[in-house]
């Protein structure tokens, strides 16, 4: 599951672009609907702001689709 974090692996997802930040400290950040996301660059970051609820609901898709027992599970993208 993309965005803020991966529950007890501590990884860290952009989740405009996808990709895993190693160190979130110190990239930009944004909080959206009291979680707060990380990225890889203030044009991530940008792009995020413009389309929140879209990442979000994206997300949320993602991880009712793999959690949901007897359903279709999409790998991750």
């Amino acid at each position: 599951m993309k965005g803020v974090q991966e529950q007890g692996q501590g990884k860290h997802w952009d989740p405009v672009c996808g990709r895993q930040l190693e160190a979130p400290e110190g990239n930009p950040s944004s909080e959206y609907k009291k979680r707060r996301y990380f990225f890889c660059s203030e044009g991530c970051r940008t792009a995020f702001e413009r389309q929140a609820e879209r990442f979000r609901l994206n997300e949320l898709a993602r991880a009712g689709a793999l959690m949901s027992p007897g359903r279709v599970r999409w790998g991750l993208a």
